[in-house]
């Protein structure tokens, strides 16, 4: 799948992402999990200050997670680097 795609998917559903899928796509987009504890995981990147925090709520991601991330993702420009391949 590519970037376009998964982004678009997170932005127009942010209550129906699954906890992996959200996962997979801070993956997809070049962050590194960097652990976490109970039903937390840590993602962090070189170049972007924030750190993507996801949580797992009966297989889900929060919805407010969901909307973080898609802020970095558009506040970082990680679109862009599709295109500059």
């Amino acid at each position: 799948m590519k970037k376009a795609e998964i982004y678009t998917n997170l932005k127009n559903h942010p209550k129906k992402i699954r906890f992996e899928y959200l996962c997979r796509a801070a993956e997809a987009f070049g962050f590194v999990y960097r652990g976490g504890r109970g039903s937390h995981r840590v993602y962090t990147r070189d170049g972007v200050r924030e750190i993507v925090n996801v949580q797992e709520v009966n297989g889900m991601a929060k919805p407010y997670q969901v909307k973080q991330f898609c802020k970095i993702v558009e506040g970082y420009s990680l679109l862009k680097e599709d295109a500059d391949v």
